[in-house]
């Protein structure tokens, strides 16, 4: 038991105490015993022979030590220190990377036991891919409800936002994420990006005192029996945007054997309103100068008329001078009335349901209407450099391109239609192409003034009220060499919040979407806490890329990059990635490492903003980083001037690498990911090492666990017992 719990050091220290003791032991003792028993004179003749024979007896002995030493050495290095990398590595292979495979080295023996465990691992994933794969199939029908819900709120027209009790995020969808990523974007176009995320607060979005308020307003109707509570308030956001809230709670029985409700979260529905009450305040201004400047011009009308009412004898020169003042002020109001006309169109057209949608959508979409309704091959083009966006009814545009192709194919003889997208700076084009008869020009303007009934019952619009309503144009191609012919139509590219990275990152395939998480339900959040276990805590993983390699010499950050890790999971979307500009040129060495240029930094913003961003993204988390005592070198030197304070807890995956697998020789990033088996592509770049490093966290989680380590207070102490913790910059 007592040599069990010796570490690997002491066992050596104490092989080596007994091999000097079997070394000198025996003969120590037996010239103690000849010694006591011998006679005064044969003791003067073992003195007389014996003592000049010590010298080479000890020689001999320290010899053969030497020699047991290095045996010793050699056979401790290669089994009982090779067997404790091995204990690591099989931990890592039954943990962390279940693909990892330890290499077959060292005494015959030894491989012939790492080649047995190799062979027990892979019998071992086998079980545990058919185990995983029943439990697959057993979670597929819960996930699959959750991830419905989440799809089905992701696509909502409406910003929503979910919250617990505490008001910690545990949804959003993407309208949400948009508008408060559009919000955060000040004249600097630095994001914080955090104003919304996952486990973040709600008053990082919403006023706290109007929150509270509403909360409290719901609490008082849920008391009084009100069955569907409800609380409406609007707020203004830094940048003097007017949001307007309303938010319902997320109602559970008080206790299975009472029937009162109460809340167990609330669902917020958010609208920003400043575009409708700017166009509102327009359209008041408008009509309120139309109706001043009318008054006056009726006065005069008035008055004209009734002098000429009056004096019906009036000489002919001053009667065409009333009739002149008639004339000048019908004309006047005339141009006042056009001219409020023309301020109010964008109004006017806003009461038409008008949403921001890909231009490719509506033309897929009307190439499946025109193939249904009339039998002949669409051929539908979407292929473009970037994404297009308008801003449309898809409903009346889809029906305005179906009824084209109808009146078309009721003109003459056609073969097949292709729909087709281009554009210019300033409006999307959609080409509606056909092979056969063409028309005169004469005839598509009659086109334009006739109602489209085939789709829209009664009351149809016409053609040049679809196209009113969008701010769009038509025009009418033909190409005399050839039988085709085209209808182009140009509607106003739109700039929506969601942009094309936006829309990509959508998109991408994942087993469930990152922004909604329902276990976040019942877990308390907030400021850190040191006796919080690991698995519970909220992460931001960071990496800098910088001028150089010392901070104290005036080397400055030139990219911050940095995710979330909220309840086990990385939020890829979730991130802060942003250039900064250093105001000095980049050293050759670190554009080697980086890729990171001078025209690259030039316009970015300056470390004095990105700095505080950067602050509010990674508030109330732990700041993890892979040798983060080299970032936090940069960030400390910042704070005096800036006035910002990272005063978070700090783990660093270099040293908690270090702790969770002492034996092995590098903990580099790099090896770290190779032992793990955590592949990237690119790297050296802020945020894909913050990535990487963020995967490399989570992983060693497990293996501390197994060694005892579960709270924030026992990695800190574990992380500051390492050597590597005592390298300072």
């Amino acid at each position: 038991m007592f040599l069990r719990d010796l570490t690997a050091k002491w066992r050596f220290v104490l092989a080596v105490g007994v091999l000097g003791l079997l070394m000198t032991g025996p003969f120590l003792l037996t010239s103690l015993l000849i010694w006591l028993g011998a006679s005064p004179g044969m003791r003067e003749v073992l003195v007389e022979h014996l003592l000049p024979q010590v010298p080479l007896g000890g020689m001999l002995t320290a010899t053969g030590f030497v020699l047991g030493l290095v045996l010793i050495r050699r056979l401790f290095n290669r089994y009982v220190t090779g067997m404790a990398a091995m204990v690591e590595e099989l931990r890592l292979m039954l943990g962390s990377n279940r693909s990892f495979r330890i290499t077959e080295e060292g005494p015959p023996e030894l491989r012939e036991l790492v080649r047995a465990i190799n062979d027990l691992a892979t019998q071992r994933d086998a079980y545990i891919d058919d185990v995983e794969s029943q439990v697959a199939k057993a979670k597929a029908n819960v996930e699959e409800e959750k991830n419905r819900l989440a799809a089905l709120m992701s696509e909502l027209a409406q910003a929503v936002v979910v919250s617990n009790l505490d008001g910690r995020i545990l949804l959003y969808n993407n309208r949400a994420r948009f508008m408060f990523e559009s919000l955060a974007k000040g004249p600097t176009s630095v994001s914080s990006g955090a104003l919304i995320g996952l486990g973040r607060s709600i008053t990082s979005i919403l006023e706290t005192s109007q929150v509270d308020y509403a909360r409290e307003t719901i609490r008082i109707q849920l008391e009084r029996g009100n069955r569907h509570p409800v609380a409406n308030f609007v707020t203004t956001t830094d940048n003097g945007q007017l949001i307007r809230v309303q938010i319902a709670p997320v109602l559970r029985h008080r206790s299975e054997a009472s029937a009162q409700q109460v809340a167990s979260g609330y669902i917020l529905l958010i609208e920003n309103i400043t575009r409708v009450l700017e166009q509102e305040s327009l359209r008041d201004e408008v009509l309120g100068e139309l109706t001043e400047g009318s008054r006056a011009s009726l006065g005069t009308l008035r008055a004209a008329v009734e002098m000429l009412a009056d004096h019906p004898d009036m000489g002919a020169e001053d009667r065409d001078r009333f009739v002149g003042v008639l004339a000048s002020e019908v004309t006047r109001m005339s141009q006042r009335l056009d001219d409020t006309l023309t301020s109010l169109s964008d109004t006017l057209r806003q009461h038409w349901p008008l949403d921001d949608m890909l231009a490719a959508d509506v033309i897929e979409a009307a190439g499946r209407r025109i193939h249904e309704r009339l039998k002949l091959p669409v051929d539908v083009n979407t292929m473009t450099e970037v994404p297009l966006w308008i801003r449309a009814d898809s409903f009346s545009l889809v029906s305005a391109l179906t009824f084209l192709a109808t009146r078309i194919e009721e003109a003459g003889e056609v073969r097949s239609f292709a729909l087709k997208l281009d554009s210019d700076d300033r409006f999307v084009h959609i080409d509606l192409v056909w092979t056969g008869l063409s028309m005169s020009t004469e005839t598509v303007l009659t086109w334009e003034i006739e109602p489209m009934r085939q789709d829209h019952g009664v009351n149809p619009p016409t053609l040049r009220e679809v196209l009113d309503r969008h701010a769009g144009e038509i025009w009418y191609q033909r190409q005399r060499t050839t039988t085709q012919a085209s209808i182009r139509l140009l509607l106003p590219r739109a700039t929506p919040e969601q942009d094309a990275s936006s829309l990509a990152a959508r998109n991408e395939s994942a087993d469930r979407p990152e922004y909604y998480d329902f276990d976040l339900f019942d877990r308390p959040m907030g400021q850190v806490d040191l006796d919080q276990p690991l698995s519970e805590l909220v992460y931001t993983v960071f990496d800098t890329e910088t001028t150089g390699l010392e901070p104290a010499n005036g080397d400055e950050i030139i990219q911050i990059g940095a995710l979330r890790i909220v309840n086990g999971r990385l939020l890829h979307q979730e991130h802060f990635d942003q250039l900064v500009d250093p105001r000095c040129h980049l050293k050759a060495a670190s554009i080697a490492i980086h890729g990171i240029t001078d025209s690259m930094l030039l316009g970015q913003p300056t470390i004095d903003l990105v700095l505080p961003a950067f602050h509010d993204f990674c508030a109330d988390t732990v700041l993890v980083g892979h040798n983060v005592a080299f970032d936090m070198r940069f960030l400390e030197l910042k704070e005096a001037t800036l006035g910002v304070r990272f005063d978070q807890p700090v783990l660093d995956t270099l040293l908690l690498s270090a702790v969770a697998h002492p034996n092995q020789q590098s903990h580099s990033l790099e090896a770290i990911m190779q032992r793990l088996g955590i592949q990237m592509e690119q790297r050296h770049n802020a945020l894909a090492d913050a990535t990487a490093t963020a995967q490399v966290f989570m992983r060693i989680l497990p293996a501390l666990a197994e060694q005892g380590v579960v709270t924030l207070r026992q990695a800190l102490a574990a992380s500051q017992k390492t050597y590597f913790a005592q390298v300072k910059y």
